[in-house]
């Protein structure tokens, strides 16, 4: 469970740092970004929001890019990036795609045997690095968001965890993976063509549909109408519906004139997205 520090800058009110340890779920060295307040040390139930990145990315990618860290230092939260698949692991075939193997992890547990032994991002991101950073840092309260496949993973985090988030949004998230050619390329590959039970276990709109936990789940996200995955891979009308069916879920679903599936659409919102999870962390 040791994490070695890779780097750290100072930025705002606290440093940005960059981990590596090796990975009991995943078989492999893993790296993780996060932002750390001063004093974390000192404060009592300090809050912990992660961030989920999408296909093609890194822990590097919202870091960097999003423009997030500022609001989460003036809310005196943490913030965790992970990475989006395992790394290294010189599994056959793992880098003939951009949207599926290294990379592209899906934020699934696999069952197919190519791909049990590493592909493990649920069990990653919700159990072994969840713990870690507890540990580590001492953490009281989590909340969790992404964007694109990222979102996807948040949401189904979320809804199947819902007493380890206190909130989940999404950016331009895959809503109903079941039935879009993203979801069918990764569902199929990590858990089998024909394992259609496994496949809803990962679908947030299936998930909503059955979602019967003792709190109520508010659920922002935002969507940009220029985008051009929009009909194809993501379907957010999907996720409507299914959250209208049940008053456990509230859904604040946000279309957004103009945007598209990049950063630049993730950082117009990204504060709007921050200041929703610090009203649910404090």
């Amino acid at each position: 469970m040791a994490i070695q520090l890779v780097s750290k800058s100072r930025c705002f009110n606290g440093e940005v740092r960059r981990y590596s340890h090796l990975s009991s779920s995943l078989q492999c060295e893993m790296k993780f970004h996060v932002f750390v307040p001063d004093n974390y040390d000192s404060k009592e139930n300090l809050a912990c929001l992660w961030f989920l990145s999408g296909l093609t990315c890194t822990d590097e990618n919202f870091i960097t890019k999003a423009g997030a860290i500022k609001s989460v230092s003036q809310g005196g939260i943490m913030l965790v990036c992970p990475d989006t698949s395992p790394r290294g692991t010189n599994i056959e075939g793992e880098k003939d795609s951009w949207d599926h193997g290294q990379g592209a992890g899906f934020y699934v547990d696999a069952t197919v045997e190519k791909w049990a032994n590493n592909y493990n991002m649920y069990t990653y991101v919700t159990e072994e690095l969840y713990n870690i950073i507890n540990i580590e840092f001492k953490t009281k309260k989590h909340s969790i968001f992404g964007h694109s496949m990222g979102g996807h993973g948040a949401l189904v985090m979320a809804l199947r965890n819902p007493t380890k988030y206190q909130s989940v949004s999404a950016f331009a998230p895959i809503c109903n993976p079941t039935q879009v050619p993203w979801g069918k390329k990764n569902l199929g590959g990590y858990l089998g063509q024909d394992n259609l039970e496994a496949w809803n276990q990962y679908d947030a709109t299936v998930l909503a549909n059955k979602y019967t936990g003792v709190d109520k789940i508010n659920i922002l996200v935002d969507q940009g109408d220029a985008d051009e995955f929009l009909e194809r891979e993501l379907k957010p009308s999907a996720l409507k519906e299914a959250c209208e069916a049940n008053p456990l879920l509230s859904l604040t679903l946000r279309m957004q004139p103009g945007y598209n599936h990049n950063y630049y659409f993730i950082q117009t919102f990204v504060d709007d997205h921050i200041n929703f999870h610090l009203n649910h962390l404090k």
